[in-house]
């Protein structure tokens, strides 16, 4: 990580000079602005408050660096049919790079195979391709630390013991994958009083994980704790603890800090939060895409960037509370 600072650093200058240039540079709409550079962002999902907190950080950091950006993303579904349009539709505007959330590690590998053929620079971020070999970087949180965090945090709230469900979004999101092997391992080699059901999944769709919830409590209902490994399998849950009058005696542990999120911690619907920077990874996947065009600070970029997580619960909250998403 020592370099990734020294990078910022470095282009810290830069970035104050073009910023008297750059106004109106980012209309993330339709791609207006002034940048003779135009980078295309496609988050997973436009309304999901991780990609919202996202979004504010590329149009800020846009404006600093005085790039054209078009931030376009399926509104309400996660899933590579929504998201493979808009890929396409930026790939045929005369863009100098693109950043890409994909929703689907094997769906979006022949878009950044398309995308790097026509001599445009891919970066990647928060989840990524199958085949990372010609990316100009992958930028990420640690994704098997924030599963390994949720387990060593549910295995103190419910005492070494009981039954635990796991709900992710989809069997190919690769951010989830990792974040279930990370639960999973770290609770078999550590924890083995609890007993862990099948992972199921939701495919971010927050009415499904209520579905999976409601029955899985009707199926077991001494669940001690469960493991929301979105946000918004996170938001199904809640509803689901509500609607059974499960709330404070199921733990519930999600990923991710939306600010309704942390509000459910603070009044116990929640027992804790593994929270990523997504503003920090959109703000460096803009300053790498501008350093790859530009040339400047080129050598300065990392391959694979992996940012911190932070545990949020209710006895740290006063401290942990600035981790809360921008919305």
């Amino acid at each position: 990580m020592r370099s990734t600072k020294m990078f910022i650093a470095a282009l810290g200058a830069t970035a104050l000079a073009l910023t008297g240039c750059a106004s109106g540079a980012n209309d993330a709409a339709d791609g207006d602005g002034g940048g003779d550079i135009t980078v295309a962002f496609i988050p997973g999902i436009a309304s999901d408050p991780f990609f919202r907190a996202m979004e504010i950080a590329a149009k800020d950091e846009a404006e600093k660096l005085g790039i054209t950006l078009i931030w376009q993303g399926a509104s309400d579904q996660y899933s590579p049919q929504t998201q493979l349009p808009f890929v396409d539709a930026a790939l045929a505007q005369d863009i100098d790079a693109l950043v890409l959330v994909p929703t689907d590690a094997d769906a979006l590998q022949p878009s950044v195979t398309k995308a790097e053929s026509m001599g445009i620079p891919v970066i990647t971020v928060d989840t990524t391709v199958s085949d990372q070999s010609t990316l100009v970087s992958h930028i990420t949180g640690d994704n098997k630390d924030g599963g390994e965090r949720a387990a060593a945090e549910m295995n103190e709230q419910i005492g070494g013991k009981g039954t635990v469900l796991v709900i992710s979004a989809s069997p190919t999101n690769t951010t989830g994958t990792q974040r279930v092997a990370g639960f999973e391992e770290t609770m078999k080699a550590e924890y083995s009083g609890i007993e862990l059901l099948p992972v199921q999944f939701a495919y971010s769709q927050p009415s499904e994980a209520t579905t999976i919830l409601n029955t899985t409590l009707l199926e077991h209902p001494d669940l001690a704790g469960v493991f929301a490994v979105d946000g918004t399998s996170c938001t199904g849950a809640i509803a689901a603890l509500n609607n059974s009058n499960k709330v404070g005696e199921v733990s519930l542990i999600c990923y991710d800090a939306y600010s309704s999120q942390v509000a459910e911690l603070e009044e116990g619907s929640v027992s804790a939060l593994i929270a990523q920077d997504p503003a920090q990874e959109a703000r460096l996947a803009l300053q790498y895409a501008y350093a790859k065009i530009t040339g400047e600070g080129e050598d300065q970029i990392e391959k694979s960037v992996v940012i911190e997580n932070v545990v949020m619960n209710r006895q740290n909250l006063a401290e942990t509370r600035k981790y809360t998403y921008a919305e």
